[in-house]
């Protein structure tokens, strides 16, 4: 059985359909993409769910709280959700990067 996994970020200029990976060990698939906002994340995890049957989502920091509950709404019960979130360092990160770029927090 193999395990299938998405990894998913932002970025301002991503383009989600030129900005992504895939790798495939045999026993464990991972899809990587990058979005520009919460719309193409949404797309995102439903076309890949739905074409790939993944089992699990993994988040980058700059998803909100409300972002990661409206991508499990989409995506059911049957996918887990996740953020990658760290210690008190790399907490700091992303916010200090996202307003240093304008804005209040990751898009």
């Amino acid at each position: 059985m193999v395990f299938k996994a998405l990894f998913m970020a932002h970025a301002p200029d991503a383009e989600k359909s030129e900005h992504r990976s895939f790798i495939d060990t045999g026993m464990y698939q991972i899809w990587t993409v990058v979005v520009k906002n919460q719309q193409e994340a949404i797309e995102t995890c439903h076309e890949l769910v739905e074409e790939n049957q993944i089992d699990a989502i993994l988040l980058c920091p700059g998803f909100t709280h409300g972002d990661v509950a409206e991508i499990a709404e989409v995506v059911g019960p049957n996918v887990g959700v996740s953020v990658a979130r760290g210690d008190g360092p790399s907490s700091r990160i992303v916010p200090a990067y996202a307003k240093g770029h304008g804005k209040e927090e990751m898009p």
